[in-house]
């Protein structure tokens, strides 16, 4: 079996020496070059299976390398070394496409496992075979997760299938049910780590009081309740991926120490004392912007540019056009495998009211609709009574994610109880209809937290479905 190779770019002989030792250590041949004109040259001629390469050069950048590779050599991944502290910079070639960064002064263990990493990324890529070509694609070949051959799916699948060349983190934006961790779930799947954990975590279900000792674990005795020693998320996804969904709702206090804990490579578990080195690719999602939760200083800023590397958005399932019916078929088949039916059929109306549906609640409320729609059909055929959809959102608009604008309720203290129950359900009932069901759009509405606004909905028994036609 043939030695895999590294290029080694810095224009610092102690540098050089250094990085060359400890890749020789690892039995990987080296190659070495002082600028980007004779890396770019050490690349034609060497072909090596990755690129280590300081970003500051006498006759350029290392950005102006990982361009080259990305353009010429994409399948060689590339990490930049920075200067300590440099997270703009390091952000910068995340960015272009570098498949990771070190920064100075290098810490060697953390370096060798991200050569390990890259390499066996590196030997991936080599041996990846093109994906299949099918004449009437119901979706992508090697993406199992992710049905659809519309435009902006096929836009989605061709891109998670690019990110997964990179460790850098993405931001996966959304709309609520709109398939946010299954996307990040294919960019785990497309990449070397696929075979390594992926580690999903509702980020706003965690009880403030224990967020810090789930991502990174407690020691026993640390404090009341710590009986064993626990892993954290971090370690739990070692290797592999960490998902932080809806991230925007972690704690401000928290996420000073996730930030800590993602440029450091390192987590200290509650009532520890020595840190754990962790190498862990993060992935986060939430359908909040976070950009306006910065604004409102609701989220840290430097986070929020460390988590924001590459955003994608996910599209929403009105704009998906046949998909919709593609994925009503597919549904139904699982639905019938599940319950033991009768493949259920949609009658031509129903077909037509569904492709006319904005679908607030996008693939999530789609499953959901089937899902009664079987309970109330007869003899197997769907009809558009049986979807029970409601009249308000049965047809598209070109801006459909902004509600009409109408004159806001006058609210009442919630925190005051200065309404009974009985007001405050109808007041709740009446902003979720102006809002069509947006219950983020609600909840601001309201002056309620998103939080606050699910408990009522759940005390007072309030759903969609009562809304009916």
């Amino acid at each position: 079996m043939s030695k895999q190779s590294v290029l080694i770019v810095d224009d610092e002989p102690d540098i050089r020496e250094l990085l060359e030792i400890t890749l020789l250590r690892m039995g990987l041949i080296t190659y070495s070059a002082i600028n980007v004109e004779e890396a770019i040259l050490s690349l034609q001629q060497n072909k090596p299976d990755l690129c280590l390469t300081d970003m500051k050069l006498p006759d350029g950048t290392g950005i102006d390398i990982v361009r080259y590779i990305n353009n010429k050599m994409p399948h060689v991944p590339v990490a930049v070394i920075t200067a300590f502290g440099s997270m703009d910079t390091a952000v910068s070639a995340l960015k272009s496409g570098a498949y990771d960064f070190v920064s100075k002064p290098v810490d060697l263990k953390k370096l060798r496992e991200l050569i390990a990493t890259a390499l066996e990324h590196s030997k991936k890529n080599s041996q990846a075979k093109p994906a299949t070509k099918l004449s009437t694609p119901r979706h992508l070949a090697n993406n199992p997760l992710i049905f659809g051959s519309s435009a902006p799916i096929t836009q989605l699948l061709s891109t998670i299938n690019k990110l997964g060349k990179s460790h850098a983190p993405v931001y996966i934006n959304g709309e609520s049910g709109s398939g946010k961790e299954l996307v990040a779930k294919s960019i785990h799947m497309s990449g070397p780590h696929k075979g390594a954990p992926f580690i999903p975590v509702n980020c706003g279900a965690i009880p403030e009081n224990l967020v810090e000792s789930e991502f990174f674990g407690h020691i026993k005795g640390s404090f009341s309740g710590a009986i064993a020693d626990k892993k954290g998320l971090f370690e739990a996804a070692n290797g592999g991926t960490l998902f932080l969904d809806e991230v925007a709702d972690l704690p401000l206090e928290m996420q000073v120490k996730l930030l800590r804990a993602i440029q450091e490579h390192a987590v200290k578990p509650v009532g520890g004392v020595q840190e754990i080195a962790v190498n862990v690719r993060i992935l986060s999602a939430t359908h909040k912007s976070l950009e306006d939760e910065v604004l409102h200083q609701r989220f840290r800023e430097d986070l929020y540019y460390r988590l924001n590397v590459i955003k994608l958005e996910v599209p929403p399932l009105r704009v998906r056009g046949d998909d919709i019916m593609l994925l009503a078929h597919k549904f139904l088949d699982d639905i019938a495998s599940r319950w033991g039916l009768d493949n259920p059929q949609l009658s031509t109306e129903a077909k037509d009211a569904l492709l006319n549906y904005s679908f607030p609640g996008n693939v999530r409320e789609l499953i959901n609709i089937l899902e009664r729609a079987c309970t109330l059909s007869d003899n197997g055929i769907i009809t558009i009574k049986d979807l029970q959809l409601p009249a308000i959102r049965t047809s598209i608009e070109p801006n459909i994610t902004e509600p009409t604008k109408r004159a806001p309720l006058e609210i009442p203290s919630w925190e005051k109880g200065s309404y009974s129950a009985k007001d405050e359900r109808n007041v709740i009932s009446q902003t979720l209809e102006q809002t069509q069901w947006n219950r983020t759009k609600a909840a601001e509405v309201l002056g309620m937290t998103l939080r606050q606004l699910r408990y009522r909905i759940k005390k007072y028994k309030l759903d969609v479905s009562d809304h009916l036609f």
